[in-house]
């Protein structure tokens, strides 16, 4: 549904974009992952063709964004950042008017507008105008916008920004069902929004995209992945070392395995040495890894890292 092919966005000297290509099926919500200033919000901008690439090919649905950008368009439903509406309509006004600008009509029209109303929670402000709206509202009536022609394809740029959890949660959730039979892209810099919402993410960092897979496969990049954490009356370093790394913890230790092959491993020649040294356990688990410790240690500026 969407072939990104080596994408370049220069801004003069500077590359905010440079040369990344993936691709998003049918059935996908992928997360794009950055820090602030990583060129997530170009990337978008290229492939709604709402910013021309310097170079590079996007399509979407199998129409180049740059050679037929009406077919393209018409099939993308496009939440931006900091999205842009009239403050002084109201907010069926202003679905009723978005909806009317997709070619939508008469009783397809007033179905296409209580559709989205009902999925993003906007009965109760529907007759505000758009001024008097929380920063909450405002945002989801304006991804009510991007929903009213029932798109195939979905960008969505930071779409739950300035939510209260429970709208966090609400969002995240539409989210979810819609991708189910659309693919779906949003950017986010928040971690926990991969494993809420996503079925793959990618992150990137100064225009390049530095790790891509599944919420798990992003996981199994920390270094605290596979590692086993125990805490056993009569547990010691020197008993533990031959398993694998050893990290003292606060009452605990933590064991590392010495490479990702011996990780599924380790738990089981656990096991077998606290059985064999007669320990009693207390509390014993195995590591999943961090995402927030694979994005920063992907995505931290060079002059921050500390020295091997």
């Amino acid at each position: 549904m969407i072939r990104i092919e080596n994408l370049v966005k220069a801004f003069g000297a500077k590359r905010a974009v440079d040369g990344i290509s993936f691709s998003v099926e049918r059935g996908e919500v992928l997360g794009f992952l950055g820090p602030n200033g990583a060129g997530k919000s170009t990337t978008m901008r290229m492939v709604t063709g709402f910013m021309p690439p310097t170079s590079g090919k996007v399509s979407v649905g199998g129409h180049d964004v740059a050679e037929s950008p009406l077919e393209a368009k018409r099939m993308i439903g496009y939440l931006p950042e900091n999205a842009a509406s009239y403050p002084d309509m109201t907010v069926e006004g202003f679905l009723d008017f978005a909806a009317a600008l997709r070619g939508l009509d008469g009783a397809a029209r007033r179905k296409a507008v209580h559709r989205v109303v009902e999925l993003c929670f906007l009965d109760s402000v529907l007759r505000q105008s758009i001024d008097t709206l929380s920063k909450g509202y405002r945002h989801r009536t304006c991804l009510a916008q991007a929903l009213i022609h029932d798109p195939e394809v979905l960008i969505l740029d930071e779409p739950t920004d300035g939510l209260d959890p429970n709208q966090k949660h609400e969002v995240r959730n539409l989210i979810r069902a819609l991708g189910a039979s659309k693919a779906i892209v949003f950017s986010t810099h928040i971690l926990e929004e991969v494993d809420a919402a996503c079925t793959r993410a990618i992150i990137i960092d100064r225009g390049r995209i530095v790790a891509n897979g599944t919420p798990a496969e992003l996981r199994g990049m920390s270094e605290l992945a596979g590692a086993v954490t125990l805490a056993a009356q009569g547990a010691t370093e020197e008993k533990l070392a031959p398993l694998g790394r050893v990290e003292r913890l606060d009452g605990a230790w933590r064991v590392y395995p010495r490479d990702k092959a011996q990780a599924a491993e380790l738990a089981q020649a656990l096991v077998e040495l606290v059985k064999r040294e007669r320990w009693k356990v207390e509390g014993m688990y195995g590591e999943r890894g961090e995402l927030d410790e694979v994005f920063r240690r992907l995505t931290l500026p060079d002059t921050m890292k500390k020295p091997a």
